[in-house]
């Protein structure tokens, strides 16, 4: 479901940054979050790097999760599991589930992006999206990239996010790094 091939396709949709992503130490990110990141989201950082997309998405950057910080990864995750807690209205693909949440991105509307990472292969995660706008987390089967992707597209049968709909269906997007 998730390749780092994928990231070749988006960035026909949205130009890398002049001076390239961000190295990661994957291992030491993967021992600290007791499983590996998917390889899309690898590929995305090394390209992208952390950032924004259209000024509205920030990508947020992988962060050990021992190092609780304002606006990381720790921090997104942590919201991510409060709302997933707090809410009861779930798409019917996540009713009853009890996932491992990682959040990989966040919007201007305060959207959450996130894996459900409860499967060994994070090659397989799929993408769960909380709306803010009406409170409700829904399962989309796809990686990080491919879901952008999709995003741009207009791929979905409506949008993800009810809010303000910056990338749904733009075709192309902007990013800028941090």
């Amino acid at each position: 479901m998730s390749s780092a091939a994928d990231v070749d396709v988006l960035m026909r949709l949205m130009s890398p940054p002049r001076y390239g992503g961000t190295p990661v130490d994957w291992e030491s990110m993967a021992w600290s979050w007791e499983r590996p990141f998917p390889p899309d989201y690898q590929r995305f950082i090394e390209v992208y790097g952390a950032g924004t997309i259209q000024d509205f998405l920030s990508i947020v950057g992988p962060q050990p999760k021992d190092d609780a910080g304002w606006d990381g990864m720790v921090d997104e995750t942590g919201n991510a599991e409060d709302m997933w807690e707090d809410t009861s209205f779930k798409s019917s693909e996540l009713e009853g589930t009890s996932p491992y949440l990682i959040t990989w991105g966040v919007s201007g509307d305060a959207d959450l992006f996130c894996w459900d990472a409860t499967g060994e292969d994070p090659a397989s995660w799929p993408v769960l999206v909380y709306d803010n706008t009406d409170g409700t987390f829904s399962h989309y089967d796809c990686g990080m990239v491919e879901f952008l992707i999709r995003m741009l597209g207009g791929d979905f049968p409506r949008s993800p996010v009810k809010g303000e709909v910056v990338l749904w269906g733009k075709g192309e997007a902007t990013g800028e790094k941090r």
